[in-house]
């Protein structure tokens, strides 16, 4: 069996994908200001490219850590990219759109860094007796499917509904996607506190190891 180049991971088919999400973010960034209905497209063809790489890795026996921190970071990147432009259609509720990027991010950096340190693989790796909420979304693929389609198309409505000729669809996708929203918010803040407790964890149990040396 040949050996497996960094040349080879780096154009491993999801990581493709990976690349091509990005490709179709950046031009939705691009088209946000005058084209509403182009960048939904665009933007909905980069979020529903993130269902595809995942089951191309398994597929293909292309698992990556290249490929975990592409996805996660094109995730986090078009989604506050998004969350800045409403930020700037609906600048009397910019500060709440800071707040929401800001649980966005740290969540799921501590979650990820914390995962790592306790030794998981992945941090989809979430054991029940951690927390059955986020045990139930990580390891069930079609309610992670739906929760971050619901929470992508949340803001995709509230995105619409700034352009006058858009505002009844903007508001229909809005309250339909509102329930599958505020879970991704009450997940993201359970992620973060399970997180802080892992690494406070950690960070004892090293202490009281170095306590026992002196």
């Amino acid at each position: 069996m040949a050996n497996v180049t960094p040349h080879a991971v780096v154009w491993y088919i999801p990581n493709q994908i990976g690349y091509l999400r990005v490709l179709t973010a950046l031009i939705s960034f691009f088209t946000m200001p005058n084209h509403p209905m182009f960048t939904m497209i665009v933007y909905g063809i980069s979020c529903l490219l993130d269902a595809l790489d995942g089951t191309m890795a398994r597929k293909y026996n292309q698992v990556s850590k290249l490929g975990a921190v592409l996805d996660m970071v094109t995730d986090r990147s078009t989604t506050s990219s998004l969350i800045c432009f409403l930020g700037v259609m609906y600048p009397r509720w910019c500060v709440l759109f800071q707040i929401l990027i800001s649980l966005d991010l740290s969540s799921h950096y501590m979650h990820m860094y914390a995962s790592l340190t306790d030794g998981n693989a992945s941090h989809k790796q979430v054991g029940k007796e951690s927390s059955k909420l986020l045990h139930w979304y990580y390891t069930r693929r079609d309610v992670l499917f739906t929760i971050c389609a619901f929470n992508e198309l949340f803001y995709m409505g509230l995105y619409l509904y700034g352009f006058k000729r858009f505002q009844t669809l903007g508001l229909s996708i809005v309250l339909i996607c509102f329930p599958g929203y505020v879970f991704k918010q009450v997940a993201n803040i359970i992620q973060l506190q399970r997180a802080a407790m892992i690494l406070a964890t950690s960070d004892a149990k090293e202490a009281n190891e170095r306590s026992k040396k002196q």
